[in-house]
Parts: structure tokens; sequence; C-alpha cells
């Protein structure tokens, strides 16, 4: 069944058939969203350099509109020429291989891509939370630890790779439900619990970019956005923390770089993770907009006429292999939706 689907979307995703879904595609827009980019020389597993390579050459090929966001939002707004097969990339957090790895290709294709850094991260004031409690799952001699995370006795076994990584992603995901302070609280506690010490800087696979490397970034084409101070997820932290991390972070950002973009990017970014609150602030700030992580099109319509829709802004995980980048580009993803009665059908 998996290589009858696999088969199926080479087909319909095909450029011959673009045509087809075109009309579907009238006041949408496709935006990808990346992370992390392969750097072996440091340990760094992820998108492969090469693979996007390709990917831009056919987005190059099949003369799709690759658009800088903030245009792709002016657009969306009605400002300028309509969108038509109108694609923009954005990337996540801040890591030293977006500057030395993704930049490049990007910069290779003429490609803009926006990357949302978070300032404390860039300002070596700390390093991710999930990397360290990755660091301490990764570290640990122990081959059990117990923990307390919320009103939770986790207990965890940890006898080999498989054990750790399944550890990892369950806390990771618990800590994503409890509040900001009491998640820290609890990563000191998994490093007390686990015997591993937490170092104050980021690990050679973890490094951020420096603000220097964002700056000759600049130089290259990409552009930069504000991610908060430290990526907390935003609805659970108290209406000051909210706030600060957001303004902090768009000033520290307006600081340093030549041409920020003003649209903010929520940490984790799903619906639960941002609210109201969150849209107000970026209202008063004078951001024109943000970006979720829920799938799906930017559409024209909802952007203009309804308030809040131009703050929840959707994007697409990037697929390295072509047909499902061309599955989103193209429309078929829409085609999927109105079929099963989805968003505006």
């Amino acid at each position: 069944m998996r290589i009858f689907k696999n088969v199926l979307v080479r087909i319909l995703a095909s450029p011959g058939l673009d045509p087809l879904y075109r009309g579907l595609m009238r006041g949408r827009a496709t935006i990808f969203m990346l992370h992390r980019f392969a750097d072996p020389e440091r340990g760094v597993e992820g998108n492969d350099p090469a693979a996007l390579r390709r990917s831009l050459a056919y987005l190059r090929r099949q003369r799709y509109q690759i658009l800088d966001l903030e245009e792709m939002f002016q657009r969306l707004a009605g400002e300028g020429p309509p969108l038509d097969r109108a694609v923009a990339f954005t990337i996540d957090d801040g890591f030293l291989e977006q500057a030395t790895v993704a930049c490049p290709v990007f910069a290779e294709f003429d490609c803009p891509v926006t990357t949302f850094v978070a300032s404390g991260f860039l300002d070596g004031q700390l390093w991710p939370w999930w990397n360290q409690v990755e660091h301490i799952f990764e570290s640990t001699p122990r081959t059990e630890v117990q923990i307390l995370l919320g009103r939770d006795r986790l207990q965890y076994s940890l006898v080999d790779p498989g054990t750790w990584r399944a550890a990892r992603e369950d806390f990771t995901s618990r800590c994503k439900l409890v509040t900001d302070e009491e998640m820290r609280a609890a990563i000191l506690r998994l490093a007390e619990a686990a015997e591993v010490h937490v170092p104050a800087r980021p690990p050679a696979r973890y490094l951020p970019m420096s603000w220097d490397q964002l700056h000759e970034c600049e130089r290259h084409g990409m552009r930069f956005g504000p991610h908060t101070v430290t990526h907390p997820v935003l609805s659970r932290t108290s209406d000051d923390q909210s706030r600060r991390e957001i303004e902090e972070s768009w000033i520290r950002l307006r600081r340093e770089a030549a041409r920020p973009v003003p649209i903010f990017c929520y940490p984790n970014g799903n619906w639960e993770d941002f609210g109201t609150r969150e849209m107000q602030t970026l209202r008063e700030l004078g951001l024109q907009g943000a970006v979720s992580g829920v799938p799906g099109y930017a559409e024209a319509g909802t952007f203009a006429m309804q308030p809040d829709e131009r703050y929840k802004v959707r994007r697409f995980c990037y697929e390295a292999e072509l047909h499902y980048l061309a599955q989103s580009a193209c429309g078929l993803e829409r085609l999927k939706e109105i079929l099963q009665g989805g968003r505006d059908a």
C-alpha cells in the first residue's frame, strides 16, 4: 500500500499535471519550513544539501515564483501582483550549519530564504532545551532514571540507543505540556538523576551561528526574523515572559540585522502553543504577521479579511523527495483538502 501511494503521488504531482491544480492555488502560496542541515564533521544529522539543490533546481526549472517571505506577506495582503505558484522558504532556530551549509545552497540558486533566530541562542546565553535533553539521555552512564515532571513521576529504562531515544522523545513531548519554569527545573533534575553535567556552552553539534555569520549570510541573500529569546512554548509562559520573549528578540534582531524581517515565528508552533495574547503583542510591536508550524497553505482570502489570520500563517514541512515537494507546491495537497472536506473546501 505504501509503495502504491508513493507511485500515485509521483504521477499526480508530475509537472505535466500542474495546469489541473493551478486554479486551486489561486490566492494561495506554499511556505516550506526547515530546521537542521547535515554537517557530518560536527555530527549533525539533517537535510541533505544535495537533496536541497535538487529541490531548488526543480522549482527553478518548473518556473515557480520563489519569493522573499516579506514580499509573500505583502502579496497575501493584496499589495502587488497576485500570487501564482508562489513558494517561500523558512528555517527555524539559528544553528551554525544554517549559515555554513544552508546559506550557500540557497545563494547558489538565488533563492530567498528567511531564518528565524532565537536571540539568546546567538548571544551565547543558552542552548536549546530539547538539545540539552538529548545530550543528557545520550551521555548518562545510568541504565535507568526516575524523574519528576509536573505531577508525574517518570521512569525510563536506558539500556540501549533505542530505549534512550524513546525516553528522550517522551520526556521532550511532556516538557511542552508544563509551564516553562517547571520544564527548565525538570531538565535540571533530569541531569542530576542521570549524573550528567550540562555545559554552559553547547557541544559542537548544537552550536549557534554568530552575529558575524548572520551578517555574512545577509550579504548572500539570507534574511532573518525573530523567534523569541529562549525558545519557550509561549502558551506555557506568564504574561510578562511572553511579551518579553517576543519584544526583546525583535529589538535585538533590529540592532544586528541590516534588513530584519517583521514577521515572527512561534516556537513549536502548534495551535495550542500560542494565542490571542501573543498575537496582540505582535500587533502592538508593529510586526506584519507570524508563521506557525501547522501544515497548510498561506491563503490571501483569509489573510486579508480575518485580522488574526496574518498572525497564524501555516507552513509545510520541507520534504526532500521531489514528488512530495511538488505535492505541496503544485496544489495537489489542496485537492486532498477539498476531497477530505478540509479548510474552506
